[in-house]
């Protein structure tokens, strides 16, 4: 079932499970109060058994393009449009958030990104390959990101 995500009383709906719960429902709110504000777009995730193909398309890009595999479950995703973007986005139980940005117009911009929840610690298939930059987030402490340009088309 569809969770609108509320970003001014963040809540942990959907990721009770995760270690990092409540860091992570502040990384998801962050997400929501920018495509919010950004392009008033209200932020709705759903669990992976209700959107495998969002699920699929993210891990195909992930080993098509760096053959990573992520080892945590997977809890939440969340695909959508905006100005021509088509965005997806995966919450991990282990408190990682990978989102996809693909310009559906060729020669757009197309990159995965990489949040990591405050207080968890790099993933091992992460840790020799990207460097984490750091962001202050009132809703989400320390976030730590990092990203890849996508090459192939997916």
């Amino acid at each position: 079932m569809p969770y609108v995500v509320d970003f001014q009383n963040v809540s942990t709906v959907g990721l009770e499970t995760s270690p990092f719960a409540d860091t992570l429902a502040g990384l998801r709110a962050n997400e929501a109060r920018y495509f919010k504000n950004k392009y008033d777009h209200v932020f709705e995730v759903t669990s992976v058994d209700d959107d495998p193909a969002t699920l699929e398309w993210v891990t195909g890009i992930l080993n098509d393009e760096r053959d990573i595999v992520i080892g945590s479950r997977p809890l939440e995703v969340t695909s959508f449009e905006v100005e021509g973007i088509r965005m997806a986005y995966v919450f991990y139980e282990s408190g990682l958030s990978i989102n996809v940005m693909y310009s559906v117009e060729d020669g757009g911009k197309r990159a995965v990104g990489f949040k990591l929840s405050d207080g968890m610690e790099i993933p091992e298939e992460l840790e020799s390959r990207f460097k984490f930059a750091r962001q202050k987030s009132k809703l989400a402490g320390t976030i730590r990101g990092s990203y890849f340009v996508i090459k192939g088309e997916h």
